[in-house]
This record gives C-alpha cells, structure tokens and sequence, in this order.
C-alpha cells in the first residue's frame, strides 16, 4: 500500500517520491487542472509536457455530465482519451455537486441533483462516484465527500464529518469490489480519503484520526480556499499534518496562490491543485518572479520584454508583453493560450525550485525569500 518514499525533509516540508500505475510523481508538485479533458485557454494534453507538468487533474461531475463517463471508458480511459499519457487525478464530484445548492439533496445514501446543463435529474453517491471515475480510468480516485460551506455551525459540521467517514468506507468497499473485477480499465487505481471539519481543530483532528485507520493510497484536505482567511488555512494544515500518515502522499485541494503554495509546502503538504493559473491568465493576470501583472495596464503596450525576463517558458522564449497584450485587446484567442501555458509553467517550475531547494537544505531562505515577492503586485 505505501506508494510514497522520502527523500530529503526540512522542518515539516518534504521532498519526496510517489510512485503510481501511471508513473512517478516528484513532490511537492502542482497538479494541473484539465476539467473537462482540457486546460481551458486552448491547452492541450500535447502541451503539458512542453511545460513541466508531471499531474492532470479532471473533474468527475463535468464527465459524468458531458460526455458521460461510459463514453470515456468505452474510448479506453482519459489518458486514451485525452492524449495525457502521464498520472491522472479525478474529483470525487462532490464539491461540484455541493456547490449546487439548490438544485441538491443530501442524504444518506448520496445526493440528487440536477444537472447544470440540461437540468435532468442526477444522483451521485460514494459508490456511483467509484464507478464513475473507474470509467475514466484516472490514476487517482477521490472519496466522496461533503464539502461544508464555511463558516458552518459546529453541529452541521460534526454531523457532516461523520457522514463523510461513512461515504469514505463505502468509497473503499466499492473500490475493492471494482479492483477485482476483470472489466475494470484501470484495476490498480489509488484512493485517496478526503479530510473534512471546517475550521473546527477539533472536528479535523478526530476526522483524520479516522480516515488514517482506514490504511488508504493519500490523504486530502478539503474544504478549504473557500473564502476564510488564509492564516485559517494554514492553521487548520498545523492542526492536522501531525495525524496525517508520514509514508503517503498528502494533498491540500483547491489551492492556490503561489504563496499558498509555498506555505503548504512548509507545512508538510506535497500535493496541490487549482484553476487560478489558467483562469487569471484568460483575463491578462501574469504571475512572474517578480510578483504578478496585469497586461491590460497601458505601460505594456510598448513592452518588448518577454512576460518574465527570468522565465524560460517556450511563451517567454519567443513573444513580448506589448504582442500579447495588443492579441488581448484584440480578441484573440491566442492571447489565452499564451498566458495560460505561461502560468502553468511558472506553477510548474515552482514546485520543481522548491523541490531542488529541500535536496539542497535550502528550503528555509528559499521560503523566507519568495513569501515576500510572490504576492506582490508590479
């Protein structure tokens, strides 16, 4: 079951290995997200190798809607699929699902709810979220949770908490099941269980004191970016690392900033994911070295230096600020496609710094050095 081996740790960060079906994972590492099979901003599968990307993360309910998760499987998985050769995560669907509010029902058999697309009616529980995403056939499966608004009563939040360790067990049953199965793409998927509490120390404490028995591949810890402060974010990863399996690969879902990136990092976390690279980089929003940009300000239109001058991106090897802000103005496309690659690049290369900074013993300056620069704002 121990998939992850460590390699170098300062302080709580760790530099570490995770082997899977699909290949081998260098921690930490951002994952980068293809929700529907796709980066949008006209990224390809293709691409990802162009800009150091190591992990495809696809969204469960987007699939399951559109295409539908049996075309997926009957087109030999995501990575057939999508052209993505390399380790890929799937969601469980349950923040999408959650997200919904209105058009959901939770009970304890799972969730009914409508479709954001045509509104038909839909039903997801932990079982039917194994069997989607052993269709696509992804490298890592994700238990299905509930994701709790913040802030939350502490009575809704225990409750949920408890319900989600039951989802979790069902999640895993359903998993062996599927495992033994002959006609399973992919019999040698990865569970990962999903630590759920709010901002209750003592609800995240008790629920990974939980999931930790159930021996799982990884451990995630949702239900957070979702609007608190990011000290309580960082509060609630001190909370919980000490309770987290030290032999597995460990991920803080949906996050984030670079700088929270790199507070995750110091704080014993290797795994991360989010849309804000690609998505701030379709409206001009460039993070750099330096801190970030904004394109569309008027002192870029003359520009002839490259997005960042300490990038060696293939966007930054080859195209100046003044091009692609003049393609924004424009309305081209390729304006998206370029800031995207860009910025994933940069996510990309800094993991892979962090990672070359803890083999070297050099995590601690590293960290103190770029925590004051990353958010800055040029």
């Amino acid at each position: 079951m121990k998939n992850w081996r460590l390699i170098r740790q300062e302080g709580t960060a760790r530099r570490g290995e995770f082997t899977t079906p699909h290949g081998t994972v260098q921690t930490p590492a951002f994952m980068n997200v293809a929700t529907c099979g796709a980066i949008k901003g006209a990224v390809s599968a293709y691409d990802l190798a162009q800009i150091k990307c190591q992990v495809q993360l696809c969204n469960t309910y987007h699939l399951h809607v559109r295409p539908g998760d049996e075309l997926v499987r009957d087109m030999g998985g995501l990575q057939a699929f999508t052209g993505w050769k390399g380790p890929i995560l799937t969601d469980s669907g349950g923040f999408q699902v959650f997200s919904l509010a209105g058009l959901r029902k939770i009970t304890e058999k799972g969730v009914n709810f409508s479709s954001h697309v045509d509104g038909r009616k839909l039903f997801i529980g932990p079982e039917e979220s194994m069997r989607i995403q052993s269709h696509l056939a992804s490298t890592i499966a994700m238990a299905f949770d509930e994701c709790v608004e913040n802030p939350a009563s502490y009575e809704y939040a225990k409750a949920s908490c408890e319900r989600t360790v039951r989802w979790l067990e069902r999640c895993a049953a359903e998993m062996r099941r599927l495992r033994e199965n002959p006609a399973t793409l992919n019999r040698e998927q990865l569970l990962f269980g999903i630590n759920q509490g709010c901002t209750f120390d003592e609800l995240r404490v008790e629920n990974m004191k939980q999931i930790a028995a159930m021996d799982l591949d990884g451990y995630a810890i949702g239900g957070l970016a979702v609007g608190e402060p990011a000290e309580d974010m960082y509060h609630i990863i001190e909370a919980v690392e000490p309770h987290m399996p030290a032999d597995r690969p460990r991920y803080l879902m949906g996050v984030g900033t670079p700088v929270n990136i790199l507070e995750g990092v110091y704080r014993g976390v290797d795994l991360f994911d989010c849309v804000m690279p690609s998505r701030n980089a379709r409206h001009g929003h460039i993070f750099t070295w330096q801190g970030h940009r904004n394109l569309f300000n008027q002192k870029y239109e003359r520009d002839a230096a490259p997005l960042d001058e300490e990038c060696d991106c293939p966007v930054c090897r080859r195209y100046s600020r003044a091009y692609i802000r003049h393609l924004f103005k424009s309305g081209e496309m390729l304006a998206m496609r370029l800031s995207v690659l860009h910025n994933l690049y940069f996510y990309n290369t800094l993991t892979e710094r962090i990672r070359n900074s803890l083999e070297k013993g050099e995590f601690q300056s590293f960290y103190e050095r770029y925590r004051q620069i990353l958010d800055r704002r040029i």
